[in-house]
This record gives C-alpha cells, sequence and structure tokens, in this order.
C-alpha cells in the first residue's frame, strides 16, 4: 500500500514566544503563503502554530492510496513559487507536500513554525488588545490571529447504529491506517467522495469483496491526466514565462466552467454528456450503469474526474449498494433493505466539518462567545475573511470562499494581500483594533445569497456538502475568482469599527 515519500522535516522544538505581532494557526497552504507574505513585508515577529509534528494541512493528512490533486499542477501552487518540475499534469499527494516542504526552505520559514503546538482556545481581551492564545505547548499572546486551518481539516463521520459495536477495523480515509493490511478482507466502504473515488480503484485488487454504499452517485468525468515530458520541465526551468503561460491557460480554462455552472445553463448539457459516454464506455452491466446514473445536474456537488473508478466497480469482486445502511452489527453491516453484507474493514469516505470548521469552537470574540455561537444559524464574514465581533481575526479560506470551479490557491493569495494591506493599514494609522462593522457583513453576505440563487450550486437538485444544516450555501464564492481578487486586492478601512493603540503594555500569559 503506497505512503508518502516526504518525511517528517518541520519539527520545531524551540520555546513558544510570549507575545508576537501576528499569530498564524495552520501550516498548509494559508498558513504557509501567509507567512511568506508577512516576511515579504519585513515582518518578523510572527509565529506559525502547528498541531501535528510537520507542516503540510490536508497535504500531509491525507496518504491514502492514490491520493492526488484533481486541480492541474501549474495552477494549484503558489504564483511567487512555481514549480517546474511537477511530474504529471495533476500532482500526487507525495509531490505536493514535497512542494510545500521546499516552500517552507525557500522562504526561510522553519524559524517561526512550532510544530506540535495545537490551538485549544483564543481568546480576545479588548484591554491589552490582544488575542491570548492556549496551544499544548504554553500560551502566548498577539496582536493579530490569522486562522489557516481551513474546512477541510476536521474528517466527518456519519452516526450509524451499532457502529461501535464492530469488530473490524475502521478509520477515514483522511486517516489511513497504513499499518492495516487490506489483503483478502471484505471491505466496506461507505462515502462516494473525491477522496473515495481515488483509493477505491486502488484497493479493490487487493481485497477480496469490497462493497461501496452509496447515498448519491457523483458526475465522473475522464481525467486527462499525463506525465509532463522532460523537455517541457526543462524548458520550464530555463524559461520561467513558458510555465506562466501554461498557468494562464489553466486557470483561463477552469474559469469558464463558471459559465455552466452559473451564467448560461444550456452549456451544462455538453459535461452531461462527456459523463454520461464516460460512464457507458466503462460499466457494460445496465444494472450497475443505473446505479451510477446522476439524476441532479452537472456541477450541483463536487465534479470528479477518474478513469478507473468505474472499472473499480464493474469488477466481479465489487458492489455497489444504494439502499443505505440500516445498522451495523459486530462483524457485518445491514443494509437498507435489510441484507447483511459480512465486513472485516470499514473506511469511511465521508468528507469533512466544511460548514461548521471546528476552530468556531476554540475562537472567542469580543463579547466573550465562541465563533460557532456567533455562527449559530450559518457562517458569514466579510470578504470572507474578517468577521464582525472578533477583532484583528483573519479566517483564511473562510465562508464563501471556496470553489467549484477553479484552484483555492488563487483565493488564498488573494486574501493573503487583502491581510496583508490590513496589517500595514494597522501599523500606519496606528491602530490597536479593526473588526468589520456588522451591517457591513450582513450586506455582503446578502449579497452573496442573492448571487449563488439559480447557480447549479444551490438549484441543481442535489444535496451537497456546499449547504449548511439550514441549506445556505455558506461554502463558495459564486462568480469569478478575478472578481474575489478585485474586492481583496485593497483593504477597505472605512468598512471597519478601530481602535487606536492602548498604552497598556501586553499581559504576559501565566
Amino acid at each position: 500500500m503506497s505512503t508518502t515519500t516526504a518525511s517528517p522535516r518541520s519539527v520545531t522544538e524551540a520555546p513558544l514566544p510570549t507575545d508576537v505581532r501576528v499569530a498564524i494557526v495552520g501550516s498548509g497552504f494559508s498558513g504557509l503563503g501567509t507567512a511568506v507574505g508577512l516576511l515579504q513585508d519585513g515582518e518578523r515577529d510572527f509565529v506559525v502554530l502547528e498541531s501535528a509534528d510537520d507542516i503540510g494541512g490536508t497535504w500531509r493528512d491525507n496518504t491514502y492510496p492514490g491520493c492526488a490533486c484533481d486541480v492541474p499542477s501549474h495552477m494549484y501552487s503558489f504564483s511567487f513559487a512555481p514549480n517546474p518540475n511537477w511530474s504529471r499534469s495533476f500532482a500526487t499527494q507525495p509531490e505536493i507536500w514535497a512542494y510545500q516542504q521546499r516552500v517552507v526552505e525557500q522562504f526561510g520559514l522553519r524559524p517561526y513554525v512550532r510544530t506540535g503546538a495545537e490551538v485549544l482556545e483564543a481568546r480576545w481581551d479588548e484591554t491589552t488588545q490582544r488575542w491570548h492564545i492556549d496551544t499544548v505547548r504554553g500560551s502566548l499572546t498577539a496582536q493579530a490571529l490569522v486562522s489557516g486551518t481551513g474546512p477541510l481539516c476536521e474528517p466527518k463521520y456519519p452516526t450509524l447504529p451499532g457502529l461501535d459495536t464492530f469488530e473490524g477495523t475502521t478509520f477515514h480515509s483522511a486517516r489511513w491506517r497504513h499499518d492495516h493490511d487490506l489483503t483478502g478482507e471484505r471491505v466496506a466502504v461507505i462515502g462516494t467522495g473525491a477522496s473515495a473515488i481515488q483509493f477505491v480503484p486502488k484497493i479493490q485488487p487487493q481485497v477480496q469483496e469490497l462493497t461501496l454504499f452509496q447515498r448519491t452517485p457523483p458526475w465522473v468525468l475522464p481525467r486527462p491526466d499525463r506525465p509532463i515530458a522532460r523537455w517541457e520541465r526543462f524548458l520550464f526551468r530555463h524559461l520561467p514565462g513558458a510555465q506562466r503561460l501554461a498557468r494562464l491557460g489553466v486557470y483561463l480554462t477552469r474559469e469558464s466552467f463558471l459559465l455552466s455552472f452559473n451564467y448560461v445553463p444550456r452549456l451544462r448539457e455538453l459535461p452531461r454528456r462527456v459523463g454520461l459516454a464516460h460512464l457507458k464506455r466503462q460499466v457494460k452491466d445496465p444494472v450497475l450503469r443505473e446505479k451510477l446514473t446522476p439524476d441532479y445536474q452537472v456541477g450541483c456537488k463536487r465534479v470528479l474526474i477518474s478513469n478507473d473508478y468505474f472499472p473499480a466497480l464493474d469488477a466481479p469482486n465489487a458492489d455497489v449498494v444504494t439502499s443505505g445502511v440500516r445498522e451495523v452489527r459486530p462483524h457485518s453491516v445491514v443494509d437498507g433493505d435489510g441484507v447483511e453484507h459480512p465486513v472485516d474493514t470499514i473506511i469511511f469516505g465521508t468528507g469533512f466539518h466544511v460548514t461548521d470548521q471546528p476552530i468556531a469552537e476554540r475562537l472567542r470574540g469580543a463579547d466573550g462567545r465562541l465563533l460557532a455561537e456567533h455562527w449559530a444559524d450559518g457562517m458569514e464574514a466579510y470578504r470572507g475573511t474578517t468577521v464582525a465581533g472578533f477583532p484583528n481575526l483573519f479566517m483564511m479560506v473562510g465562508p464563501n470562499t471556496g470553489l467549484g470551479h477553479n484552484s483555492i490557491i488563487y483565493m488564498i493569495e488573494s486574501q493573503v494581500a487583502y491581510v496583508r494591506d490590513a496589517l500595514r493599514t494597522m501599523r500606519r494609522q496606528g491602530l490597536g483594533a479593526i473588526a468589520p462593522r456588522p451591517a457591513v457583513v450582513e450586506e455582503e453576505n446578502a449579497e452573496i445569497q442573492r448571487r449563488l440563487q439559480g447557480t447549479v450550486w444551490n438549484e441543481g437538485g442535489c444535496a451537497s456538502w456546499y449547504l449548511d444544516a439550514r441549506g445556505r450555501n455558506t461554502t463558495l464564492w459564486p462568480d469569478f475568482t478575478f472578481l474575489y481578487r478585485r474586492r481583496t486586492a485593497r483593504f477597505d478601512l472605512d468598512r471597519y469599527e478601530t481602535a487606536p493603540v492602548r498604552a497598556t503594555p501586553p499581559a504576559v500569559p501565566a
């Protein structure tokens, strides 16, 4: 079974600072991008707090077989740190994690990273104008807090009757058990999202039986993946403009997907036909093909790409169950029709806590309440980045900054620019605290919700992780990404409540 090729190299034993200007939580793409931006501004008074023993976030944690990106490599990397050596047009997890490690080395981020420093709670103190941050390694204060944990950090497990009685092995795809050999086992896979369509083809040949419990079939399109030729990599290394041009081509192609999702619904017919033809070509059994045919519009749920998912499910040792799970017994899973399926291992491919981000349970604002309490009726933020009542807090990949068509790295870089300008403005204006006006947050989020109406994500005929428990789309940005970049190009101080720096020195944590 495959494992990552990178090894932990970012463990930092240096003690925590007692007070910093900026504390960054998380060392995935959001945290690393913010840290690089601060260094480029000449800021040295910051720390990156990482709960794990190495940097990387999602691309450190997800090591399941077949793990790879579904955004082309040239677009799934920082614009300021191009990688001319991608081996494939769609990079695999080991390559992406290694790329993140190189960014740490290239920009000298290692002295600023503290690993094994999980944040337990962070509280805003109005008197000191500081965030008081408690971690498992101790406490510190910071003028500004950047949350870079993102929405894909905490695995989501389903609630299944009898699951606690199961005597076999269970694990989530984001916490893959590489020490557990699946060879010859009867394996149940619950969930059919982006992770499952990657690991199912890898484990199907080695297991005795594979039973996939599918709630909703995804739209699966061909994966246009190929090795990047040696001459191409040579060209990108010695002529960087060629790679920038390739990146632009990918960006414009991906951006054009929005036309069918948002503006011209009749264009959805083309990917629908491609998806159905792909399914018909790869699955000859009409009964199985019917099970795998979506009954909603392309794009309503995340569109997946794969060339080996359907063949794996068409194999003699695979079965697709569409009636749901009634209960779990000590050695089996009972489906919704009452059929009992003997099982040795259960693998959950059930995604993450996206619309109820766990970090919200650890942040307390000016009124002492948790962010999760403020977001009880749904997440919302200004520019997807700042939150009313939470001074000097910046949420990376916050509400309505996710994408259904392009690279999240582009959005992260846009947010980093906004955060940098905010911090520069605070220093220039002598401000100790800033927070968006509640009316401004409400106005922008009402606009976003209006613009989401009529899009395939809201009205495509499916239930997806884009929507929260109340049916509101608090996840996706509803328009072209360059329009979001325009909104975040400059920090708009006039939309904020501000307070000047107080003379009171920051309190040293006990």
